[in-house]
């Protein structure tokens, strides 16, 4: 019998995900990436001796990958291995205060109690909460398209909705958390859950106050090698199961003809295809790929989530006082957020994320230094002037630094790269640098997120950061899975 060709554009790790779950379907695969490498986001490099990932840097839900590697029938412990992480996250206040995020809820209610004297039972209920949220309605919309009918007629749908409570569509996480919580220390460290997606969470519906479960109750996990052995091992896997890749070979259109997909057209040759998958932004697939300027222009229409200027920074002395996951909060947290949303610029106290996989692994850097990835929250790129935004933010990072930890670490800082909205967009294809697509800071912006199929092209899906579910590893490789089921429900598994 004849194999059914399916092309998938884009190697991130939604691409490579939906290439081994077609492979595994029986499908011919070919992957089309216009980098050198695999990934997309999820990338690396090594510079004076020091590896950086530089994209993601936070590790929840294995068990989407370990997924992958028993539907493909493939021993993972050959491919990938990572270990659980105690502490999900350290975070740091202006006034002095520290607190360890356990991922032992009774750690963490314990930690608050004596660190913000929050009553326990706060944060216990708030966490059963987030775990009821996102096992009633989070696994039914996460894991469904939202543009079919069968998911609103799955069994499942009514203890969903019966679960929806108005608070979580009419208030905002921060109007949901600061009901919550006594101390305005724990309603900002709650807060900061919007931003995993790129949102606002003084806008942001309460329904996102289930993103806590996945980090704080699942668990918070470390992968050997650093973020980078997800990408290589997923291409390892996708290799193994015959996906063929195409490196440095940019697609320019994805061809069409009487309201179904016919392939694409690469190196100005076309390449036919039963299945075509778009693993790129979905405002440049549109535009670009499908010359279709009037959809594209629609997707628009949702606010772009937040970008990030990151500094990689290779530093010359430990730090015992951090951890793999750090944050040191601004001080006016809304006021930082009206920066980001509304001026489209960056506050001179902002909110740092210091990720170190030094700490958990030896030779990611020199012995007796580490390895910095230093993030702060962007706005999207609206043609702002970003050299002279880095050298104001280098300055004022690096002296919040010195004020909280008591250090002077512009002198520790023996090399240095970095990492803004425009270089993100160059280097990923993501419209304006946005780090998730479209932002959720509208009561209703999931249900208004792209699909992951086409109503006009028969053949045509989509899948990763910026259609549904949303942006983050866990969700790209749910787009995939998502993806992958839809193709199958239209095509019967092919021979092999």
């Amino acid at each position: 019998m004849h194999k059914k060709k399916a092309i998938i554009i884009g190697s991130g790790i939604g691409g490579m995900a939906v290439g081994i779950r077609l492979a595994v379907q029986g499908f011919d695969v070919s992957v089309y990436e216009k980098n050198r490498v695999p990934g997309g986001k999820l990338s690396a490099f090594e510079q004076d001796g020091y590896y950086f990932d530089a994209g993601p840097s936070l590790f929840t839900q294995p068990q989407n990958i370990v997924e992958l590697f028993e539907l493909a029938n493939e021993p993972m412990e050959q491919y990938f291995s990572y270990e659980s992480v105690p502490i999900a996250c350290k975070y740091f206040y202006e006034n002095g205060k520290v607190i360890h995020a356990h991922t032992d809820a009774t750690l963490f209610a314990k930690e608050l109690k004596e660190q913000l004297n929050e009553p326990p039972e706060n944060v216990i209920s708030y966490l059963k909460n987030a775990e009821k949220l996102y096992n009633n309605i989070g696994t039914v919309f996460l894991n469904n398209s939202l543009h079919k009918a069968a998911t609103w007629f799955n069994k499942r749908i009514f203890p969903a909705l019966k679960t929806l409570r108005p608070d979580y569509l009419l208030k905002s996480m921060n109007q949901y958390n600061s009901k919550h919580f006594a101390s305005p220390e724990a309603v900002q460290l709650f807060n900061r859950f919007a931003t995993y997606n790129g949102s606002n969470p003084y806008k942001a519906p309460a329904m996102l106050s289930l993103i806590p479960h996945l980090e704080q109750n699942q668990g918070t996990f470390y992968p050997h090698g650093g973020m980078i052995s997800i990408t290589n091992a997923l291409h390892q896997l996708a290799v193994k199961k015959g996906v063929q890749f195409y490196f440095n070979t940019p697609v320019q259109q994805i061809m069409h003809a009487d309201k179904a997909v016919q392939g694409v057209l690469v190196n100005k040759n076309e390449v036919n295809a039963d299945v075509v998958v778009s693993n790129g932004d979905i405002y440049f697939t549109y535009k670009n790929l499908l010359n279709n300027p009037l959809q594209a222009k629609n997707v628009l229409k949702q606010e772009r989530s937040s970008s990030a200027i990151i500094f990689y920074w290779g530093i010359s002395k430990p730090f015992p006082q951090l951890h793999l996951h750090n944050i040191l909060f601004s001080k006016d947290y809304k006021t930082e957020f009206d920066h980001i949303f509304e001026q489209k610029k960056l506050i001179d106290d902002p909110t740092i994320y210091i990720n170190i996989t030094s700490k958990m692994e030896a030779g990611q850097c020199p012995e007796g230094k580490e390895n910095w990835f230093v993030m702060v929250n962007a706005p999207a790129n609206t043609g702002q002037s970003w050299d002279e935004l880095k050298t104001v933010l280098r300055k004022n990072v690096i002296s919040k630094l010195k004020r909280m930890l008591k250090e002077d670490i512009e002198s520790f800082i023996e090399t240095e790269q970095t990492l803004d909205p425009v270089m993100i967009e160059s280097q990923t294809a993501s419209y304006m640098g946005s780090l998730y697509g479209t932002s959720s800071n509208s009561r209703l912006a999931a249900f208004f997120r792209p699909s992951n199929f086409s109503n006009a092209l028969k053949g045509l899906y989509f899948c990763g950061g910026s259609v549904h579910p949303g942006g983050g590893i866990p969700l790209c490789l749910k787009s995939a899975k998502i993806v992958s089921e839809l193709i199958a429900a239209n095509h019967p598994k092919q021979a092999h």
